[in-house]
């Protein structure tokens, strides 16, 4: 009864990964053709231009550069301002 059971428990991974194997669907890639480029060439000097809004994005850096440096200094000074090393408070 036990050797069945061990046979069973170790061939069950082998029959399911066949199983997934033999049921897996090919992919589909698109043609290999060449698409006609709406934008233009790259390598003409064509470029694609920004998509999105380009200021918007500097100005979300600059606040969380501006965020980041506010909290540090508010930390610094919450927690006694930076070490002395000579330990003189």
């Amino acid at each position: 009864m036990t050797v069945g059971l061990r046979l069973v428990r170790s061939t069950t991974p082998l029959i399911a990964a066949a199983v997934w194997l033999l049921a897996a669907a090919t992919a589909m890639a698109d043609s290999p053709a060449p698409t006609a480029a709406a934008i233009g060439d790259p390598r003409a000097g064509q470029s694609a231009g920004f998509a999105g809004n380009p200021g918007l994005a500097i100005a979300i850096v600059v606040l969380i550069a501006v965020a980041a440096v506010s909290i540090t200094l508010v930390w610094v000074r919450a927690t006694g301002g930076p070490a002395d090393p000579a330990g003189d408070r």
